[in-house]
């Protein structure tokens, strides 16, 4: 331990110095117009402070990844019944909380965006985590079903309903024509030319002006209805309102719900159809292009016809929720659909382990949930969500719930 003690104050000394020379020249020295000519000065106290904080945190993190080092899982993997009865009980708190009494419309909306990133984990789940292709620019399906819904209702004035699937299946189109320059590409490649791909799209939605509005976005757009109820103060002629129908007061709050039940449903349809589809020849096929291609290859397993399959599906489902995010918003444009969005999906994948539907969910609460409830820190919020992220990552390298049970067991021979 000795030897490793003081690798690790030497390497929190250079990192220290490292980081005073790039404060330095930005931060501490500066040329001043004075009455005597040019003189130097600055804030060196600034780079003092830089210098601590890098110095200090590579020591803690060291600290701490010796600290962790040799004990192996820092929980034991639980047991799937657990796993099963706990994914039970947040499906039944997801279907109450809208009528306990702490939950506010202010809540529930938060709710509403937090099973959005659900979603979009669940969706982004099926290419990295089952096929093992790593897509950094899963955000372009995201807008494909947002503009998709947006273009489609104001154009030809569809309703949602008929936009839904429509968005979905533009998005799984999307997903087949991007996927096939990454075919013959493998690991860091895919993530290089998908993340490109996605910045594509993001440039296209930002310079076609006559489609897309460009810069300014699309507004305007329509919201859904409730079997044709509308949601409105005023319902539009011929129509009637969901207050005046079931004979209620009027309130704002009747759509909030209404948006947080829709996106529970397609969150939970989208979980149900990964945790069948696993179980089918094509899902066993994407698990098994993950762990060995070549061995695919072998067993007659055509990886081109697995990948395509598996970035449409995950497209469709980005598709759905993209079209929801327009409806919700009423309002979008290609600020919403930065590379940044695809990073934070990326990383409730990972973090909520590759392959697990319920560890998505506590990582979307981790990383979406948190910094928009604790927003009153204001700048010391993203400071406490970066340093939650790399102890999570210490504690548990491979995601929070990075323990798989297999699609389908082979039974012992007789």
């Amino acid at each position: 331990m000795g030897g490793k003690a003081r690798a690790l104050a030497v390497d929190a000394a250079l990192g220290g110095l490292v980081a005073a020379a790039m404060a330095l020249p930005m931060l501490g020295v500066r040329l001043e117009d004075g009455a005597t000519g040019l003189s130097l000065g600055g804030r060196f106290d600034w780079v003092l402070w830089a210098a601590g904080i890098v110095a200090g945190g590579r020591l803690l993190i060291g600290a701490l990844r010796l600290t962790l080092a040799g004990r192996g899982p820092s929980l034991p993997a639980p047991p799937r019944a657990l796993i099963t009865y706990v994914g039970w009980a947040m499906v039944a708190f997801a279907l109450i909380l809208p009528f306990l009494p702490f939950a506010g419309r202010n809540m529930v909306d938060k709710a509403t965006l937090v099973l959005i990133y659900v979603m979009l984990g669940w969706g982004l789940n099926i290419v990295v985590g089952l096929a093992g292709l790593l897509d950094l620019g899963f955000v372009a399906f995201y807008a494909v079903g947002a503009y998709s819904y947006a273009l489609l209702s104001q154009t030809f004035g569809l309703s949602f309903w008929l936009c839904l699937p429509l968005a979905g299946m533009l998005a799984a189109g999307f997903g087949l024509v991007l996927g096939f320059p990454v075919l013959r590409l493998r690991g860091d490649y895919i993530a290089i030319v998908t993340m490109g791909l996605g910045e594509i799209i993001r440039v296209v939605l930002q310079n076609w002006q006559d489609v897309t509005g460009g810069p300014n976005g699309i507004s305007g757009i329509e919201r859904p209805s409730f079997f044709g109820l509308s949601f409105k103060m005023v319902p539009p002629e011929g129509s009637r309102g969901f207050a005046e129908f079931f004979g209620l007061d009027y309130s704002a709050d009747h759509r909030v719900i209404f948006l947080y039940f829709l996106i529970l449903a397609l969150a939970l349809l989208t979980n149900l159809f990964t945790l069948r589809i696993r179980r089918l020849p094509v899902g066993r096929a994407w698990e098994a292009l993950r762990e060995d291609e070549i061995a695919c290859r072998s067993l007659g397993i055509n990886p081109t016809t697995v990948k395509l399959s598996a970035f449409a599906t995950g497209a469709m489902f980005a598709g759905f929720a993209g079209s929801f995010f327009a409806t919700r918003q009423g309002f979008i444009s290609p600020e919403s659909f930065t590379f940044h969005e695809s990073a934070v999906i990326l990383a409730i994948v990972v973090l909520g382990g590759m392959g697990s539907q319920i560890g998505i969910v506590l990582a979307a609460l981790l990383l979406v949930g948190l910094p928009e409830w604790f927003r009153e820190l204001q700048q010391f919020r993203m400071l406490a969500f970066g340093g939650a992220m790399v102890l999570i990552m210490l504690w548990k390298p491979s995601g929070l719930l990075s323990t798989r049970e297999p699609a389908i067991r082979l039974k012992d021979a007789p």
